[in-house]
């Protein structure tokens, strides 16, 4: 389950199951943890499964081929900070940082989208 942020938070709320991003409420009541029933429903489904297989609640399953797309991802940004390094031990240019700088920013926003996308199905 996700963190809630505090109703004064600027923070968007998101659903627990889908991650949409759910509408603002009113100060009345609980805050809303899922968008509707059917993702209230399927995560349900899934704690259940993961307590019959004796797994703890903040276990995250991933196929191989997911796993593997987030290794190549977090080496490229690896790659892109050691390239960053070794260039600032040498006298670069400005260009020379602004394209360095700008391959970071690539392979760290590939990341960050990593998080927010929304959950298929």
């Amino acid at each position: 389950m996700t963190a809630i942020p505090n109703r004064g938070s600027d923070e968007q709320r998101r659903c627990g199951w889908c991650r949409r991003v759910l509408p603002s409420q009113g100060s009345v009541g609980r805050p809303r943890l899922y968008c509707g029933q059917a993702c209230r429903q399927r995560a349900y489904e899934q704690r259940s499964a993961t307590a019959k297989a004796g797994l703890p609640g903040d276990v995250v399953l991933v196929s191989r081929n997911e796993l593997d797309g987030l290794q190549d991802r977090l080496y490229q940004l690896r790659c892109a900070l050691e390239d960053a390094q070794t260039l600032l031990t040498e006298k670069p240019t400005k260009a020379e940082l602004e394209r360095q700088l700008a391959e970071l920013i690539r392979s760290t926003g590939r990341l960050d989208r990593l998080w927010v996308s929304e959950r298929a199905g």
